[in-house]
């Protein structure tokens, strides 16, 4: 396996018996080899030429392994100081979506959740003038939502803190979801003399601008250095555009006791995705929001899963507290 993923030549008896001096005959490798091909774990890509790993290989192979290759001290340094810093999730996932693509030279991948389940933690009204305010709306998960409003009139800082008090009090602690109705409400009941009117809106506009999941993508450049492991790259590409699809695909993958999701070639269930493999697993406390790579099945799954939970550590530890 090992040989296969660090030369993509098929392997034969001769150099395994050259190479790891087993104190045996190539011929009694060869037998051991007929036994594996029958059983399907490996295959001959051309007559007369070495084995490569099936997808049925594979899959025996990443779970049956005993240990994760861990990530070198120079790796976990990388991580750590491109994620360093106080960043937004969405900023922080995609940095570490670019840092998972650089390590893992795949194609890697982010899925930040909808916040329609989220619960409004605080809002902040930040006056810029007496005509301009920012709003900032901020989840239980972490997220920073800000937009700069502009107002039709002058309005002093003891009308703003009134506004932001009126506006915790009523939807603090609120669903996403549910913060719609009560922001109609208090828009209805606008005691402000306008002033609360395009303040409202904003908020509802930062409400339903995340109604819908978000997937994050790097490195699908990294694709065309392993184009000979693909019999054709073009439709891998376009999986790859098709964010709805990839999306469903990532976050239906089962977790395994490691906390890991492998779909192995055949097993994934888009078709143009037949010749890759997909590692995930999850950096949220209930799993949902995953981070993971996609590339050929001829992958170093001990390295990448690695990198793939190193990656998933780091941002766990910004998404379990609100900022």
């Amino acid at each position: 396996m090992g040989d296969y993923v660090a030369t993509h030549e098929p392997v034969g008896s001769k150099r395994l018996v050259e190479r790891y001096q087993f104190g045996v005959s190539a011929a009694t490798i060869r037998n051991d080899m007929a036994v594996l091909e029958e059983a399907e774990l490996i295959a001959a890509p051309h007559t007369s030429s070495g084995r490569v790993p099936t997808d049925k290989g594979y899959r025996v192979f990443v779970d049956q392994l005993a240990d994760v290759r861990p990530l070198t001290t120079a790796q976990r340094r990388a991580i750590a100081q491109f994620m360093e810093g106080s960043l937004e999730p969405e900023e922080l996932l995609t940095r570490s979506v670019r840092t998972l693509a650089q390590l893992t030279g795949t194609v890697a991948i982010g899925h930040l959740p909808s916040l329609l389940d989220a619960h409004i933690h605080r809002i902040e009204l930040v006056s810029l003038s007496v005509r301009r305010v920012l709003v900032v709306l901020i989840t239980d998960t972490g997220r920073v939502e800000q937009r700069i409003v502009d107002l039709e009139r002058d309005t002093g800082d003891e009308e703003f803190l009134a506004l932001r008090d009126l506006v915790n009090e009523r939807l603090v602690g609120k669903r996403l979801e549910d913060a719609a109705d009560e922001l109609r409400e208090l828009h209805d009941g606008d005691d402000f003399g306008g002033v609360a009117d395009r303040v409202l809106q904003s908020l509802g506009q930062q409400v339903f601008a995340n109604r819908d999941d978000k997937l994050i993508i790097a490195g699908a450049a990294n694709l065309a250095l392993t184009e000979h492991d693909f019999s054709s790259i073009f439709p891998v590409l376009e999986a790859i555009e098709e964010q709805v699809v990839l999306l469903r695909l990532v976050g239906e993958l089962d977790l395994d006791e490691r906390g890991v999701a492998v779909s192995i070639g055949h097993e994934n269930l888009n078709s143009a995705l037949e010749e890759t493999s997909i590692l995930a697993t999850g950096y949220t406390p209930d799993g949902e929001a995953r981070v993971g790579i996609l590339g050929p099945t001829r992958m170093d799954y001990q390295r990448n899963i690695a990198a793939v939970r190193a990656v998933a550590r780091y941002l766990s530890r910004s998404f379990d507290t609100p900022s």
